[in-house]
């Protein structure tokens, strides 16, 4: 496959709410589903007279987000007037962070979506604190044109994480928020409902062509309006094609066209022009000064850093290395959250098997869960429950279509695996009747001996079919490595 005549660069701005119960500067509740208009303020609808205080409890969750993303952590940033009118945001400014941000220079590691070994580091620009604006709700039925504003969200705490443009294709842009999306459900900084407004995606894109020359860059266009990581990735790739063929249309003319601003239209999968994209000055940003410098120690960050526990890599590479399962095991395990990944572990320690506790845990315990739309934490069954079911599969005792059998009833009625044998009229089989079973077989089935001795494995598989007749509790596996070890003694 030959080389693209283009280099397709891509940052992304991601706005983070925090879990805070409170706004960023005033009491209001920041509950999700109010009626509009319900959680507001003389402050949030801009009052002349207010005056701001800050939460710091979203202080706090936002160090420890730049902790986790190794950012320098400033202990002095200020606060700044973001100006611009929109008819949600009835202050005529944003309060957020300018030229001293909290924190800035960090990174995000994350794997390579094209499948190679080396892990492609995301550096982040900076993370800095702001207040949400409201919405804007336009009335789309035929004849009408009312718009309403609801400034429930005015004032809600918002992290925005910048990344550097070291993005270079959508496949990588969709890795990259999945893995911020984890860490930050990790950290317990946000539920990250995208649905619900609680992580937002703002995506730039444009490309580098390569000339004669050298290159030329493709205007900057900023993606908004994409409500699922998906939607991010389908709307990058139809940026790419849509510059590319622009590119191929107007010549090095590209270059000089202004940055623009384009909305995702997801039902028709096309981004569509709005507006020419404001650079900084247009915001003329000033110094809040209605509130204090933020300020903390180094003490504080210390004591942030060393509080953070086991994040999703390292989780990653500890089961990996402890419980001797699969790089995707591990990223499945890890990827539904720490519970399922507690929950694992100790199953794993129980069973003393961490490939056969993850394979159940993917292929059943999960599959369980998506069918009862739960949780590990709503699972019937706790760890030590289940354990007993798979040292009974692992000695042999039950198969796995037996134990799935076992493993249904144990949940159905939230029984022990004794109970569960019992109610279904499972026995296991011991030892010793399983090798008088095996010896009955292959006296009633001389040819089949006859086959195996002559080197067609395969031919034992008919004792296992009249084993299960015999003794439908039978495990098949066994029954076929006895049945051979029998054989090779003859």
């Amino acid at each position: 496959m030959s080389e693209l005549p283009y280099t397709i660069i891509i940052g992304l701005e991601v706005h983070v709410q925090l879990a805070t119960e409170s706004k960023l500067f005033c009491g209001c509740s920041t509950r999700f589903g109010a009626d509009p208009n319900t959680q507001i303020c003389p402050l949030c609808c801009g009052m002349p007279g207010t005056l701001p205080v800050m939460n710091r409890r979203a202080f706090e969750l936002s160090l420890r987000t730049a902790a986790a993303l190794d950012l320098h952590i400033a202990t002095s940033s200020k606060w700044d007037r973001k100006q611009y009118y929109y008819p949600d945001l009835p202050k005529g400014y944003q309060i957020s962070q300018y030229d001293l941000p909290f924190s800035y220079d960090g990174y995000l590691d994350i794997d390579d979506p094209a499948g190679g070994d080396e892990k492609r580091r995301i550096g982040i620009i900076r993370a800095h604190l702001e207040e949400d604006a409201g919405k804007s709700m336009h009335d789309e039925v035929a004849g009408k044109a009312d718009s309403r504003i609801d400034l429930n969200r005015t004032g809600t705490p918002l992290l925005e994480i910048v990344s550097e443009p070291d993005l270079r294709s959508p496949a990588e842009a969709k890795a990259y928020l999945s893995e911020l999306k984890l860490l930050l459900t990790y950290l317990g900084v946000s539920d990250c409902n995208m649905q619900e407004g609680s992580l937002r995606v703002d995506a730039n894109i444009n490309l580098h062509v390569e000339v004669p020359a050298g290159k030329i860059a493709t205007p900057i266009v900023e993606v908004k309006n994409m409500n699922s990581f998906r939607a991010v990735e389908r709307a990058l790739l139809y940026e790419v094609s849509r510059q590319w063929d622009l590119w191929q249309e107007t010549g090095q003319k590209l270059g000089e066209m202004p940055k623009q601003t384009r909305g995702w239209d997801d039902a028709a999968q096309i981004t569509r022009g709005q507006r020419s994209k404001e650079e900084s000055s247009d915001y003329r940003y000033l110094p809040d000064p209605d509130l204090a410098p933020v300020t903390v120690s180094r003490a504080e960050i210390d004591e942030v850093q060393s509080s953070l526990g086991e994040l999703p890599a390292a989780l990653r590479s500890r089961l990996q290395e402890n419980y001797n399962i699969t790089p995707e095991d591990a990223d499945v395990l890890v990827n539904q959250g720490r519970p399922l990944a507690d929950f694992f572990v100790r199953l794993a320690e129980l069973v003393g098997d961490g490939k056969l506790a993850a394979n159940w845990i993917r292929q059943d315990v999960l599959r369980m869960l998506k069918e009862a739309e739960s949780t590990i934490d709503g699972f019937p069954l706790s760890a030590e429950r289940l354990a007993e079911l798979l040292l009974k599969i692992k000695a042999g005792e039950l198969d796995t279509s037996r134990g799935r059998q076992v493993l249904a009833a144990m949940v159905a009625e939230n029984q022990s695996v004794e109970v569960a044998l019992q109610v279904l009229g499972i026995e296991a089989v011991d030892s010793g009747d399983l090798e008088s079973l095996c010896q009955e077989l292959l006296v009633a089935n001389p040819k089949i001996v006859a086959d195996v001795q002559a080197g067609k494995q395969q031919a034992v598989g008919a004792l296992i079919g009249q084993a299960k007749q015999k003794n439908p509790n039978v495990n098949p596996g066994q029954v076929r490595q006895l049945c051979l070890e029998l054989i090779a003694k003859m």
